[in-house]
């Protein structure tokens, strides 16, 4: 079930949770460690880069045709196959995801309120869940969000329900619940933010999400048939943000860190892009269907695909999920191993998580528009 309603409704028994005394959850409440980034060694992308000044960090991701998907990888689901071919346009992107300094930016500017920051609307909800399920107390539904609360000791990897937590008060700003803060984290991606808190703040930019096709097509970096952003190498730690040990109960921090870590910590891939892997999942524009792919095969080559007209999900049939790209800090290979290129998630479009932001992108027509609004034409 979509997590907020698993947080609602199955964790509102348990007593609300501000924190874990989880050595992780310092992170939110101590200033950020140095950045340790990393430009690295880029391909030769600029030959290809759109001949004039770009948007202020963004990248210009010069498009084409690649093999979408997967079919010949052991750890892919179901989902990623069959593999097609597909064609995007050239596009701008953001070098980074959008992080908690852009993101208060945007609130300043139009007094945006997240979706984690408004009380749960129970007609919305019920809408998500099975018929006749009862509608719980009153006190259930205040503004909140989940977090990641991890066990101190192993548990079986079937019930998600063993590390979230839903927290009264998490939010953009307060990551953990009441007590965090975002302070000195100025550098971090934001987070708790839904696919609709996203949206919004793309508009207020001018620019969009990119469609699950995009996003892919710039994960790879100008590569084809790579597993990894950065290539076939299996040393994560080096490359990307991940959960380094035992999910969900140790992690030996092999990367650096526990939890997230700053942008640009970790090297670009090949178009520059930073943290396609890791991190933090990000939101894609596309709904989900788990056999969207099935559809694509009976074409030579789809043209900058929008993604299906609607979402289906069996797992959760009364749920609309939108696609998450990328995977998180909490990936692992014994638990989901997202960061890899053809790796998919889906989410409800009303959910904030810990473990999940956003990167924006824009047609050149977009940036030319935007141009010309800025200098008053």
């Amino acid at each position: 079930m979509h997590l907020l309603c698993y947080g609602l409704l199955f964790i509102a028994s348990m007593q609300w949770t501000a924190c874990s005394n989880s050595s992780a959850r310092n992170e939110y409440q101590s200033i950020s460690q140095d950045d340790k980034s990393d430009s690295g060694s880029l391909a030769n992308f600029a030959s290809q880069a759109y001949a004039g000044e770009g948007p202020p960090g963004m990248v210009w991701i010069p498009g084409g045709d690649f093999m979408m998907g997967n079919d010949n990888d052991p750890e892919a689901r179901p989902d990623e196959s069959p593999a097609h071919k597909v064609h995007v346009d050239g596009f701008w992107m953001d070098i980074t995801e959008i992080t908690n300094v852009q993101f208060a930016e945007f609130v300043q500017a139009t007094g945006y309120i997240t979706t984690a920051e408004i009380k749960p609307d129970w007609e919305e909800l019920k809408k998500q869940l099975p018929p006749d399920t009862p509608k719980p107390h009153d006190s259930i539904f205040v503004p909140g969000s989940l977090v990641f609360d991890p066990p101190n000791y192993p548990v079986s990897l079937d019930n998600i329900g063993q590390w979230w937590a839903w927290v009264h008060g998490a939010s953009w700003k307060q990551p953990i619940g009441p007590g965090s803060s975002i302070t000195g984290k100025e550098k971090y991606p934001v987070v708790q933010v839904s696919w609709d808190d996203a949206v919004a703040y793309c508009k207020w930019a001018g620019k969009r999400l990119p469609t699950e096709a995009e996003w892919e097509f710039a994960s790879r970096g100008g590569q084809q048939g790579m597993k990894y952003p950065w290539g076939n190498d299996k040393n994560y730690a080096k490359h990307a943000n991940t959960w380094n040990g035992h999910f969900p109960d140790k992690n030996t921090k092999e990367d650096g860190y526990e939890l997230m870590a700053p942008v640009k910590t970790y090297a670009p891939n090949g178009y520059g892009l930073y943290d396609m892997a890791g991190n933090v999942w990000e939101w894609c524009s596309d709904w989900y269907r788990y056999d969207y792919y099935k559809t694509c095969v009976a074409k030579s080559i789809i043209i900058n695909p929008p993604g299906p007209s609607d979402s289906f999900d069996p797992d959760e049939p009364t749920i609309p999920k939108k696609v998450n790209r990328g995977g998180s800090f909490l990936c692992n290979d014994s638990y989901c191993s997202s960061y890899r290129v053809a790796a998919r998630m889906k989410t409800s479009p009303d959910t904030g998580l810990e473990h999940c932001g956003f990167r924006c992108v824009m047609t050149n027509q977009q940036w030319e528009d935007l141009k010309k609004k800025k200098a008053g034409k």
